[in-house]
């Protein structure tokens, strides 16, 4: 499209913010050591950790991780308010996808109305984080994470770095981060931020471009306007045609140095801003030494024990990024293992999409359950997105999943909490049913484990009892063969077992062929989605 010279005149005066803002963050002050010749002063906390992966190394998990196995997360910002779904700010200018399709119908063409037309409708109008947070802590969360920045680029802070396009200067004009925080500290729940951002400059390439056919082919999206260049990004700088070239990698992190030292401001200053207990970042460590300052500037600006070591946790993908269990944690986006993994870990995943979608299929109660209780057995915490519509307030469908989780937390909690991995993490069909990794970072895997019946068991441990978690309510007879008095783990004389839903002893006999426990005639409360023994030895 052929601009007049008076157009062109006003497109570069309402771009001077955007490029003043990039030269900005060009002149950050000295900071750390630790970083390549070429890599822009970075300025770091003083503490023990510098951007080396050498210095990381001396980091390593604190106890209460382990110990709270169960966190919850609000996956919301202004992609959620259009209700149709995750990664809508990108799929929305991808020409003929659903998403483009859907934008077209509900608020007209791209070129005419794009993402940032849309953040208005991001009200919160009905969020009342009290109440949410005593929902959260009711069914059983300890940690609980708020989205900092999405892909999308929108700062849920009120960011020193991203003045125009955050949740205080926009949309519902309230620090979402700061009183989520408060909220979950004010209830002893550990508090944790996600981070989207280092992906953010190859995720929204498709803004740049135009529709190839039709009325409006070749009029630009919003994206190439360098007025919203702190929202799109600013390609003047890249090779021709950059926004086509990286169009089928949006998880890439092809970026200029100043875009790099953007993403290190912009999250050195939520952390230090909100002194998070955790950092959830999608992907590995991002631009070596600049996502290795992020990760010590956790470690250094944030909680510490006692004896002043980092109470702090940096999620990665990545294994590389945390060897021998040091340096951060691994996280496996909607993933299962197969067998116990001696150093904790995390599972991310959703009962729906990431961002809210209305007429969305949620995970059944049953299915989150069986997601906790198999993930604790092999050492591992479960992160539960739920996700928020515009207003802020859970639909009612969601509000039955909490419900229900509470109230199988409420009765076998026992069994999950501060627990440790047993010799075995389990028995019954599931456990033949091996699935393969597929060699990636991001492994989706859930959908492959079976759905777990009254015969398969999951095993945990506290100090000298075993608990043994039954994925539903079996006949009278229960039978746990991995108490067998010859089973190869070798188990000590059971002297006492109960169900935690009552606390009465139950008759058994241990022979041979396993540890045979008569139930009570009728089901217990919640039992349908799973019941808890808790087993002792002589």
């Amino acid at each position: 499209m052929k601009l007049s010279r008076r157009q062109t005149l006003h497109l570069l005066a309402a771009a001077a913010p955007a490029f003043a803002l990039r030269k900005a963050f060009s002149q950050t002050p000295a900071g750390n050591q630790g970083q390549s010749p070429s890599t822009p002063p970075l300025t770091i906390t003083p503490g023990p950790f510098t951007n080396s992966r050498a210095s990381l190394r001396a980091y390593t998990t604190p106890d209460w991780f382990a110990d709270a196995k169960f966190g919850i997360w609000a996956h919301w910002g202004p992609q959620s308010a259009i209700g149709d779904g995750d990664w809508y700010a990108r799929n929305m200018y991808i020409e003929g996808s659903d998403q483009y399709e859907y934008h077209r119908k509900r608020f007209g063409p791209q070129s005419k109305t794009g993402y940032k037309d849309l953040i208005p409708l991001f009200t919160a109008d009905r969020w009342d984080p009290e109440h949410l947070m005593d929902l959260y802590q009711r069914a059983g969360a300890k940690y609980f994470f708020s989205m900092g920045v999405h892909h999308d680029g929108y700062d849920l802070w009120n960011s020193k770095y991203q003045p125009r396009w955050n949740s205080v200067t926009s949309g519902p004009r309230k620090d979402v981060v700061g009183i989520w925080a408060a909220a979950a500290r004010k209830r002893g729940l550990r508090f944790g931020v996600s981070e989207h951002l280092s992906n953010a400059f190859d995720w929204f390439a498709p803004s740049h471009l135009a529709d190839t056919k039709g009325p409006y082919a070749n009029l630009p999206y919003d994206g190439q306007n360098p007025a919203f260049a702190d929202l799109y990004h600013d390609y003047s700088g890249m090779p021709a045609n950059f926004a086509k070239t990286i169009l089928n990698d949006p998880m890439g992190r092809t970026a200029p140095d100043w875009w790099k030292l953007q993403y290190f401001n912009r999250v050195k200053d939520l952390i230090d801003q909100h002194q998070p207990d955790l950092i959830y970042t999608d992907g590995g460590i991002s631009f070596e030494e600049y996502g290795l300052a992020t990760v010590a500037e956790l470690y250094n600006a944030g909680p510490t024990s006692y004896e002043g070591k980092s109470e702090a946790i940096y999620f990665s993908k990545t294994p590389t990024d945390c060897p021998n269990a040091t340096s951060c944690v691994i996280d496996h986006e909607r993933s299962v293992l197969n067998q116990i993994d001696p150093n904790p870990w995390q599972t991310d995943t959703c009962i729906g999409d990431w961002h809210y979608k209305l007429g969305a299929t949620y995970k059944t109660p049953k299915k989150v359950i069986d997601l906790l209780v198999d993930i604790v057995s092999k050492n591992g915490n479960l992160l539960l997105n739920i996700p928020l519509p515009a207003s802020g307030m859970p639909d009612p469908e969601e509000l039955r999943i909490l419900e229900s989780i509470t109230q199988w937390t409420s009765i076998n909690g026992e069994a999950i909490y501060s627990t440790r991995p047993w010799k075995i993490h389990g028995e019954g069909p599931s456990t033949k049913v091996v699935i393969k990794p597929n060699g990636k970072e991001f492994d989706p895997n859930e959908g492959k484990q079976p759905d777990l019946t009254f015969e398969d068991i999951r095993f945990t441990t506290k100090g000298k009892t075993l608990y043994a978690l039954v994925q539903g309510w079996p006949p009278r007879e229960l039978i746990i063969q991995s108490l067998a008095t010859n089973s190869p783990q070798q188990p000590e004389k059971v002297l006492d077992v109960r169900l935690l839903s009552r606390n009465e002893p139950l008759r058994f006999t241990q022979d041979t062929t396993g540890l045979r426990i008569t139930l009570p005639p009728t089901p217990t409360p919640a039992s349908d989605l799973g019941i808890a023994l808790r087993i002792n030895f002589a």
